[in-house]
């Protein structure tokens, strides 16, 4: 069994430990940071599988944090809000972040949530899709349009990447959110959306079409 590394930034020490011993005895390996200068070193230099991120940091602030750490490679990102405002999830998801937690929660809850976006991230299924100018890559975890590669997080690539996979049917929200996010509780739409925001900002308005009322669709379902 590969055993997952998780580094959590958060300067709230009662937060972080208490964390950091629920994903330890989940059998994770676990850093952490209290500042933001001192998160993005110990990403550069640990290369985890996920970054537990609080928002509201000393120093770099979780915003800048999760843009410099997504340089390099596109980690995934669990985001920790002091408050249920939407501009803040909305911001963190634009800045590359993959999902988000509102304190106070549970370390279990917590845990049950990094489960769910690593189990996502592995997903591997096998052949290239091409949907127009659009070529997904699976494998590799990689999309381009024409010539060019397209930065996606871990969690806009899965989004496209199931959308393509489904080409041409309009997905609904709540189908979306079991089959990329793992929930099972119809709760979250407005995340679906930022995501599609978001990858729209990356690939272009023309890629992900919105059937009102009903989701998402990529392609025109023509082989």
């Amino acid at each position: 069994m590969v055993t997952r590394k998780v580094v959590i930034i958060e300067d709230d020490r009662l937060i972080s430990s208490a964390v950091a011993a629920r994903l330890k005895a989940e059998g994770f390996v676990v850093k952490e940071a209290s500042d933001g200068l001192a998160g993005v070193a110990i990403c550069e230099a640990e290369a985890p599988d996920l970054v537990i991120l609080d928002l509201m940091l000393p120093g770099l602030d979780g915003l800048e944090v999760c843009r410099r750490i997504q340089k390099s490679r596109p980690v995934p990102v669990l985001m920790l809000t002091a408050r249920d405002d939407e501009s803040d999830m909305l911001v963190g998801l634009a800045v590359g972040a993959d999902d988000y937690m509102t304190k106070p929660f549970s370390p279990r809850e917590l845990v049950a949530r990094v489960n769910t976006i690593l189990r996502r991230t592995e997903r591997v299924p096998g052949g290239t899709l091409l949907v127009g100018d659009l070529e997904i890559d699976p494998y590799r975890r990689q999309v381009r349009r024409g010539a060019i590669e397209m930065h996606l997080t871990p969690t806009e690539f899965d989004l496209v990447l199931f959308l393509a996979s489904k080409r041409g049917t309009v997905v609904s929200r709540d189908q979306l959110l079991r089959e990329v996010w793992g929930y099972h509780d119809n709760a979250g739409a407005r995340t679906v959306d930022s995501h599609v925001r978001a990858v729209r900002r990356k690939l272009g308005d023309d890629v992900i079409r919105t059937s009102h009322g009903v989701g998402y669709a990529i392609g025109d379902g023509r082989k």
